[in-house]
């Protein structure tokens, strides 16, 4: 396909736009998707009205493309440093800032006007959340601990679907809670992971990580018991949350999951890390979801 026709690959609107959600990495969205879905269902334990479930896709789909455009533009001259990342589309000029930024405004934009199309308590806390889906690109930086801004960011999904339902901060919204602080653990974890690959390029630029301040060995046995942990807490939002046998089936599903990718990494300093572990742990959000999914079909069978 010629340049600019408008394929992929092109110069035109298509190409640029294709070349975007790739930088971003849209399809991750997947991600936390299915627990934000898993927080919508929660306080009516059925699917509520499509205008509702359409503004909480919207949502998510603003907010996450807000934060990766900002973590881009943020980070390109580190990118561009780190022979891992130098191929990205902003540092190696296939894109511009400009792309990202209007980018960014256009998703702050759509995630706003979904809060303010759903709930008055959404819009109210929607300042905050976007500090936070902001500003854990900037944590690393400063802190180690900068993993767990991402957890944090993803693990309000199922809080901010449930407020986005009930329009409260109720018991659902708390029973989210549980479930979001499991999934803060889940995402800090294979974040850490995901960190081994940059240990050397983070190191020679003064950048922190957990693998650069414990090295990979210990970096991997910390991500472990992190997943650990986030599957306790997943469990104990099973209890708050009334969930039957088909959650814990579900649940049980993705820690064997989570099990047998670990098994995979060698916990030594030159281990590699496999590309499947950073994508396939999609596979536990859906596991989970579908868990409760079906605990709801049975419910109403």
């Amino acid at each position: 396909m010629a340049a600019g026709s408008g394929g992929a690959g092109g110069s035109g609107i298509l190409g640029v736009a294709g070349r975007f959600l790739e930088a971003v990495k849209f399809a991750h969205t997947l991600f936390a998707l299915p627990f934000a879905l898993l927080g919508m269902l929660l306080p009516l334990r059925r699917i509520p009205e499509t205008r509702t479930v359409l503004w909480i896709l919207a949502a998510m789909v603003g907010a996450r493309t807000a934060a990766m455009a900002f973590n881009r533009l943020a980070d390109r001259r580190f990118d561009a440093r780190n022979p891992r990342t130098a191929s990205r589309a902003l540092p190696a000029g296939s894109l511009s800032a400009g792309v990202f930024a209007a980018a960014l405004a256009l998703s702050v934009g759509l995630f706003l006007l979904a809060c303010r199309q759903l709930q008055p308590l959404c819009l109210l806390l929607a300042g905050p959340t976007l500090v936070v889906l902001l500003g854990y690109s900037l944590l690393k930086r400063f802190t180690a601990l900068a993993h767990f801004g991402l957890g944090l960011a993803l693990g309000l999904a199922p809080v901010g679907a449930s407020v986005a339902v009930t329009g409260a901060l109720d018991g659902s919204a708390g029973a989210a809670a549980v479930l979001g602080g499991g999934v803060l653990l889940w995402v800090a974890g294979f974040d850490v992971v995901y960190a081994c690959q940059d240990l050397e390029a983070d190191r020679a630029l003064g950048l922190h990580s957990v693998p650069a301040a414990l090295g990979k060995r210990r970096a991997i046995l910390l991500a472990r018991g992190l997943h650990a942990g986030g599957l306790l807490l997943m469990a104990l939002f099973g209890g708050a949350a009334g969930a039957g046998a088909a959650y814990y089936a579900g649940l049980l599903a993705a820690g064997a999951f989570l099990a047998r990718e670990h098994a995979g990494l060698r916990a030594a300093e030159d281990a590699e890390i496999p590309p499947r572990f950073l994508d396939a742990n999609m596979a536990v959000s859906i596991l989970v979801f579908a868990g409760f999914a079906a605990d709801l079909w049975i419910g109403a069978a």
